[in-house]
């Protein structure tokens, strides 16, 4: 049996076509992916906004770039310039023409090799692709590449599934425990300031054993598969409720946004402390 290579699976990937629903839930189709994004794009601001204090001086870093969604995001917040980066050259390839006027690397966070300066960044962020590392060891050199990375005090966002009493695997995909997930955290020399869902219906339950809400994600894809434009139109419609459940939930479903700040002063360290005193 042939072990799986990452890179070459997301390059294959990127390769052959290069939109969100390529790199989002794979056979759900653009409809349905565009309303999903749509709450990343607003879970992501509301989260962030508070914590950038001045964001035409962050120095930024977005690991696994992907199509540049969140290099987007980035920009909404006001940072005038985002260093991105992604495992595969296809995706770095494609960001450098969409977006002149970052800088895009090919980099493994997983690996021993780092090809930016120590402390040479205010924030990190790490969306969708941490749950993609495999191997528990890589997984936890992510946390510390990335802390060593970032200037003290200094903020990493990230998203994972944050699962409660299980750990589940596919081929591609490691969702592990909230527990264990912390311990590699703190190991790393960062300290979590917030968590909040990103999602409770439009994405896999997979942290709930609600029978209801396992079955409505199972329509839900069932239909998004069958039509495109069917995928939209659910979306649509369930946009307004899921953006009103990720606001008042302390704990979601499905994925979420932990926001960590590397231990010690920094420029963005009180406004992160702020934000732990207010979620408590």
């Amino acid at each position: 049996m042939n072990e799986f290579d990452p890179r070459e699976y997301w390059e294959g990937r990127l390769s052959r076509s290069y939109t969100l629903g390529d790199v989002g839930w794979l056979g759900l189709g653009t409809g349905l992916n565009g309303w999903m994004y749509r709450v990343r794009r607003r879970v992501f601001l509301q989260a962030l906004q508070p914590l950038i204090e001045n964001p035409a001086q962050a120095r930024v870093l977005d690991v696994g770039s992907g199509t540049g969604f969140y290099v987007e995001r980035w920009h909404d917040l006001g940072v005038p310039a985002v260093t991105g980066s992604d495992l595969t050259q296809t995706a770095v390839d494609q960001l450098a023409g969409r977006h002149p006027s970052d800088r895009f690397t090919r980099f493994d966070v997983g690996s021993e090799e780092l090809p930016f300066e120590l402390g040479s960044f205010d924030a990190v962020s790490a969306m969708d692709v941490l749950f993609h590392i495999m191997d528990d060891d890589r997984f936890a050199r992510a946390f510390q590449n990335i802390s060593t990375l970032l200037r003290p005090g200094g903020l990493f966002v990230f998203s994972e599934n944050c699962l409660h009493d299980r750990r589940l695997q596919t081929k591609n995909w490691t969702s592990r425990r909230l527990a264990d997930i912390e311990a590699v955290v703190a190991d790393a020399g960062l300290e979590i300031v917030e968590r909040r869902p990103m999602f409770v219906l439009l994405n896999a339950p997979v942290d709930s054993h609600s029978r209801a809400l396992n079955a409505s994600w199972r329509l839900l894809t069932r239909l998004a598969r069958t039509r495109n434009a069917l995928g939209a139109v659910v979306g649509a419609a369930l946009y307004p409720l899921e953006l009103a459940l990720v606001s008042r939930l302390r704990e979601g479903p499905s994925t979420e946004l932990v926001i960590c700040r590397r231990r010690g002063s920094g420029r963005f360290a009180a406004a992160a402390a702020d934000a732990a005193v207010r979620g408590r």
